[in-house]
């Protein structure tokens, strides 16, 4: 049985994160900053009034964790927000930056004491932060903020590796959530597909960037 702190979790892929691996026996540790019905029926550990931008409010978790080992840590927790050239809002491009960069850099930070040897920091990003796949322009905020997650990751893979801990990059698909609307897979689906490359993620693979169907993606 392995221990799983998510972030994100009261709907959409960390709910189902949640649901997929409390299923299989694994004990998950959950943050959200308001729980939903769904969330609350799983019976796992709950933490709520968390932000992954609330500095505080992470430290008071891992104080509250104690010695509990981390074996998997996702980074889930993110924001989509809409923006064109001819419609820019730079609070929304900082907002989604500090939450979707920074916020897991932050939980990472926080949390490492709490990772060793085997352990696995997980990001969940988007294939809209490849610079090599940007076919069509827009959603500054959240295409410039998932590059950024993206850039992060690779250097906590070179700054883990020597402590054992692994690193994965990893874009769920387009996913039908209440985040991005009805369009996609279903989101079962895709968390089906993160926990497989979860559970393949070895040391040597550390750093890289892949779809949940195995697909490795351009940078």
């Amino acid at each position: 049985m392995a221990t799983a702190l998510i972030t994100g979790t009261n709907r959409g892929i960390g709910l189902e994160l949640s649901r997929q691996l409390r299923a299989r026996g694994d004990e998950v540790i959950a943050l959200c900053r308001k729980p939903s019905p769904e969330l609350e029926a799983l019976g796992v550990r709950l933490f709520e009034g968390v932000e992954v931008t609330d500095r505080g409010a992470l430290q008071a978790v891992s104080r509250d964790l104690g010695a509990t080992r981390i074996d998997v840590l996702i980074n889930n927790a993110g924001i989509f927000e809409r923006e064109s050239f001819h419609d820019l809002d730079f609070d929304s491009i900082r907002r989604q930056f500090e939450v979707n960069a920074l916020g897991a850099l932050l939980v990472a930070s926080i949390m490492q004491g709490h990772l060793a040897r085997g352990s696995k920091i997980i990001l969940i990003t988007s294939r809209m932060g490849s610079i090599g796949d940007n076919g069509s322009g827009s959603y500054y905020g959240y295409r410039m903020s998932k590059a950024a997650l993206n850039m992060a990751g690779v250097n906590l893979a070179h700054d883990f590796r020597d402590k054992g801990v692994a690193v994965a990059i990893l874009h769920p698909g387009m996913v039908a959530t209440d985040m991005v609307g009805p369009h996609g897979i279903p989101v079962a689906e895709a968390a089906e597909g993160l926990i497989t490359r979860i559970d393949e993620l070895r040391i040597e693979d550390s750093g890289g960037f892949w779809h949940a169907n195995g697909e490795q993606l351009p940078w």
